[in-house]
């Protein structure tokens, strides 16, 4: 599954990577030991501490040194050479190479110790950016995922958000052009208008227009974003949507999937100053047992290695799953195997489900 992919070495992994200096070095004396002093390998001992750096702190790789001086000197005097040219180069070597390992451990620990922060705070802007959604809202059910395709990670250009205001429910899935610090600047001002309007507004047009505005304002020139949003009513039997050059939702129906695609094509958000006439939503019937899934292009334009697009409109199994957060595993875990490999795009998915009226409550992140 995708949480287990993205879960850190277990603690078997880190202790066979603390052993391998001292696997290196106990290779080393068997080989010096069958060989004779006439080989020569005491110099050989210097790859524990030079190994040693890639796991371990200042203080153990010196640790890992002074036993292969002492391993070094054991070995001269078994093979009978003494404080011999030989064995001093050796143990001087060792030496050496322990001091520059205790250098490279250091600096090692230290970039360690800043992404470990960067990380913090990368999480703590997680947090702010991107609310947890609810479970269930009266009939309607959620689940949600936002993968990060870069391993360091946490924040993107990718969003997704669910605003329960006065008689419906409103969310929006969306992606930022471009990547980095500008596309998440550009993330926190969509985020920021929608959640400002999505209690008040009288429909979804007047909410993507005060999100043009907030763009217009704040955004970085020249930035747009591609989004869909849509609006349940509080007994669910339908859902509207206003697509804004967005990847269509996958409405999975009566046993048939198909893609939601908008009557008029919309000009993604930030772009509406270069086409006259409003945008408009449409509605869709949202029967008991109905899903929908919302999602970036992360994940419709995933290829595999014949460039072929993932198939959106053919995962209505993978989402059939009673429980949302299994049905969003699948569907990660599926693209993922039509990559062969990981996802090279931000990625966020939105499922969502009306109750049958006989079944429990399941689901939600």
């Amino acid at each position: 599954m995708m949480r287990r992919q993205r879960a850190a070495a277990g603690p078997g992994t880190g202790a066979l990577a603390v052993a391998v200096p001292f696997c290196v070095m106990a290779v080393v004396v068997g080989a010096d030991l069958l060989a004779g002093p006439q080989v020569g390998l005491l110099p050989l001992l210097s790859l524990g501490p030079a190994l040693a750096p890639v796991t371990l702190g200042p203080a153990r790789t010196v640790l890992t040194g002074g036993l292969a001086i002492v391993l070094s000197l054991l070995l001269a005097a078994y093979d009978r050479i003494g404080f011999s040219l030989h064995a001093v180069g050796a143990v001087t070597t060792i030496i050496g190479v322990t001091a520059a390992g205790v250098v490279a451990s250091a600096a090692r620990q230290r970039k360690e110790q800043e992404l470990v922060d960067v990380r913090a705070v990368a999480d703590v802007a997680q947090r702010v950016l991107l609310h947890q959604v609810p479970r269930r809202v009266a009939q309607i059910q959620m689940a949600v995922r936002y993968i990060s395709a870069a391993a360091a990670a946490r924040i993107g250009g990718d969003l997704y958000d669910v605003v329960v205001a006065a008689g419906s429910t409103r969310l929006i899935v969306a992606d930022v052009q471009g990547k980095g610090l500008a596309a998440v600047q550009t993330a926190a001002v969509v985020l920021a208008a929608f959640r400002e309007s999505a209690y008040d507004a009288p429909d979804l047009a007047w909410i993507a227009q005060h999100i043009e505005l907030s763009l217009g304002h704040q955004a970085p020139a020249e930035r747009f974003v591609t989004a869909v949003m849509a609006e349940i009513v509080q007994d669910g039997t339908e859902i509207s949507l206003l697509n804004c050059g967005h990847p269509p939702p996958l409405l999975l129906s009566g046993g048939l999937a198909r893609l939601a695609e908008p009557p008029e094509t919309g000009l993604p958000l930030g772009l509406a100053r270069i086409a006259a006439g409003e945008r408009k939503e449409h509605t869709l019937p949202f029967g008991p047992g109905d899903r929908m899934l919302l999602y970036t292009d992360g994940i419709s334009e995933a290829r595999d290695k014949s460039g072929a697009f993932y198939p959106v409109d053919r995962c209505d199994a993978l989402l059939a799953d009673p429980d949302l957060d299994a049905a969003l595993d699948r569907l990660y875990d599926d693209v993922l195997r039509h990559t062969g490999s990981r996802l090279h795009d931000d990625s966020a998915a939105l499922l969502i489900a009306r109750q049958l009226p006989s079944s429990p409550e399941t689901g939600g992140p």
